[in-house]
């Protein structure tokens, strides 16, 4: 039957909060006689929660007939501070502009919550009287709640003035000035600029990021891109911002600027060697923003004008003795097309100690097309690293080299070459005519055949094989490795990853989201187990299986299994350890069960939370995977919690 208001009231003070928001619900849908019910709520004092639920039913109707809010007025000098939080949230949602007096006062009020609702409360009625006292609240924080000077910034870009915003650049507080800049970001307002002037770093970076970032303040780019020139900042994120703002408004004054930046010693290398990449960048830059990585937009510049200023300063960037500079100068002139240094790259490819510079000069060479390149690229691939001998590699399809003279070029690397320049070869193999290259695929697919073949290269000579689309070769292939989804398929994940490649697929791929789950020496997720010593404790086979298969064998502690022993009983329960012998379960008893291996007939594990890999990541990066986690043989940090499945 329908329940009477009193039996609604009683219901709102009900334990469980379901029950409580189904009455509130029920007496909204009575109207008049629903807000006396809520007016007795509130009224007692007994009962927080019904008073709370008063309030919000109200609410409700005040949001059809804004006449309803007038009785919050007197809760806004309610002895208990909750209540008076709450009726001033309902206050600014229902837009109730008679209240705005009577919250202002809030905004000094000793309860936190009091002043967070009080402020949001005037910012969303947009009263311009409150932005004085809301300026008085945020410096009497001195940022120390976060939330409060959150408050006082979104109910000030709320109300939407500029100007006594603005004029906090000048102000002698620091709160004042960091709450200046957050307002004018949310209100996209070009003033922002004035803070760039700014004695405390911070507070010029937080402009930067202001200015730069999302959506940008794009009148304000050519002030941060002019702090380039001053020699007080040291801020990174700052220098980045103010080296993109350069790119981005692309003037002459801009281009001088980033010159000059980049002939600097007293700056870091890797900021030299961003402005010199941005240079590099100038007559067509990515769509996507360098810092943030937002898209932007296409731009298509005359490259005459930068060429003409940078070369004059280009013999100074090769003399750098800083590695990441020379490398950037070089991408730098073969981005711009600049050959007239092609002779000092050369030079710096044969006799700098660096291989990464080295490896750096010979690919900007490669960009130039130099006429000699064949014999650069040769140069190269006889270095003494073999970092660089790799790059060279790559750069193989380039050269026009005869059918009858390749095998005399690769087979050297695949006599004495290190794993990663085969790797290298066969990935270039791939894209070399299929007419020049099928002989000496098919010899390499012979000696798979045959179970000779390295297995840190297996995974390579097939990919250079479906590269060809040769069927007659991918069909050889297919009847070595088998296809699908188990272990089997992925045998040839086992070796040759690189595990650098492999911590990167680990901490920052978006697909697999490892680290959501697992933990590396403390730092990770604790759902499925810690893989700190997990190289001490699986095989490369079983880290395979655990990747594809995670079902197939769960880790102690994170599964559970079904067992049929051979009498017909059935054992359920968390698996929490497994040897050979025996499997230690823990089940409703007491004391966990061991169950030896001999006496299971069946065994069934539940479905691990764990996806399968085969299915979300490439053989490539499961072999990386399979490369760093097989590394991890240092001391477990990480406490197990949770639960999950394959490890």
């Amino acid at each position: 039957k329908e329940q009477t208001e009193e039996e609604l009231f009683n219901l709102l003070q009900y334990g469980d909060m379901r029950v409580r928001q189904k009455a509130q619900f029920e007496l909204v849908k009575r109207g008049e006689k629903g807000i006396e019910v809520f007016k007795k709520a509130i009224a007692q004092t007994d009962n927080q929660l019904a008073r709370v639920h008063g309030i919000w039913g109200i609410g409700q109707l005040a949001r059809a007939n804004k006449a309803h809010a007038s009785l919050f007025l007197p809760l806004l000098n309610d002895a208990d501070p909750e209540i008076i939080a709450q009726a001033s949230k309902i206050l600014g949602d229902v837009r109730y502009k008679e209240s705005a007096d009577q919250l202002i006062p809030l905004l000094t009020n000793d309860n936190s919550r009091v002043k967070f609702f009080a402020a949001q409360a005037l910012g969303r009625i947009a009263y311009d009287k409150a932005i004085d006292p809301l300026l008085d609240m945020i410096e009497k924080n001195n940022d120390e709640d976060v939330y409060i000077r959150h408050a006082g910034v979104v109910a000030l870009s709320r109300i939407g003035k500029v100007e006594p915003i603005a004029a906090l650049a000048t102000s002698a507080s620091r709160s004042l000035r960091i709450a200046g800049v957050l307002v004018l970001r949310r209100l996209h307002s070009d003033k922002v600029a004035l803070f760039l002037t700014d004695s405390d770093e911070y507070i010029v970076t937080e402009a930067a990021r202001a200015i730069n970032d999302d959506l940008s303040i794009e009148g304000a780019l050519p002030a941060l891109a002019a702090t380039l020139s001053e020699k007080r900042f040291t801020s990174e994120p700052l220098l980045r911002r103010a080296i993109n703002a350069c790119l981005r408004v692309g003037g002459d004054a801009e281009l001088n600027t980033l010159i000059a930046f980049a002939e600097r010693n007293d700056v870091p290398a890797a900021l030299r060697a961003e402005a010199l990449a941005t240079l590099g960048s100038w007559p067509s830059p990515s769509v996507m923003d360098r810092v943030d990585g937002r898209y932007r937009g296409k731009i298509e510049r005359d490259p005459a004008p930068v060429i003409a200023k940078v070369q004059p300063h280009i013999n100074k960037f090769l003399q750098s003795k800083d590695g990441s500079v020379l490398a950037a100068s070089a991408q730098m002139i073969s981005s711009l097309g600049i050959h007239d240094f092609n002779e000092a790259l050369k030079k710096l490819m044969q006799q700098h100690e660096s291989p990464a510079v080295r490896s750096a000069m010979l690919t900007a060479l490669n960009q130039l097309k130099v006429e000699d390149m064949e014999s650069v690229i040769k140069r190269g691939m006889t270095d003494r690293d073999a970092a660089v001998r790799t790059t060279a590699l790559g750069l193989l399809d380039e050269l026009d080299i005869s059918r009858e003279n390749l095998p005399g070029v690769i087979d050297p690397i695949f006599k004495k070459g290190t794993v990663r320049e085969q790797q290298q070869l066969l990935r270039v193999l791939g894209k070399i005519p299929l007419e020049k290259t099928e002989t000496v695929l098919s010899n390499l697919v012979d000696q798979l055949e045959a179970g000779k073949f390295p297995p840190p290269i297996t995974l390579d000579l097939i990919e250079a094989v479906n590269e060809t689309k040769s069927e007659k070769l991918m069909a050889r292939v297919s009847s070595i490795h088998p296809t699908g989804a188990t272990v089997e398929a992925f045998a040839e994940t086992l070796y040759g990853g690189d595990p650098g490649a492999g911590w990167r697929i680990f901490n920052t791929n978006s697909t697999a989201q490892c680290v959501r789950c697992h933990a590396i020496r403390g730092e990770g997720g604790t759902v499925g187990p810690d893989l700190s010593e997990i190289g001490a404790t699986l095989s490369r086979e079983q880290l395979v299986e655990a990747m594809v298969e995670p079902s197939a064998r769960l880790a102690p502690g994170y599964g559970s299994v079904t067992l049929t022993l051979n009498d017909g009983q059935s054992v359920s329960g968390i698996l929490l350890e497994e040897t050979d012998q025996e499997l230690l379960i823990k089940t409703s008893d007491a004391e966990p069960m061991r169950v030896p291996i001999s006496r299971i007939s069946k065994r069934d594990n539940t479905p691990s939370g764990m996806p399968p890999m085969g299915t979300l990541l490439s053989k490539r990066e499961i072999r990386d995977l399979v490369e760093f986690l097989s590394g991890m043989k240092g001391e477990k940090v990480a406490a197990k919690g949770g639960h999950g499945g394959g490890e």
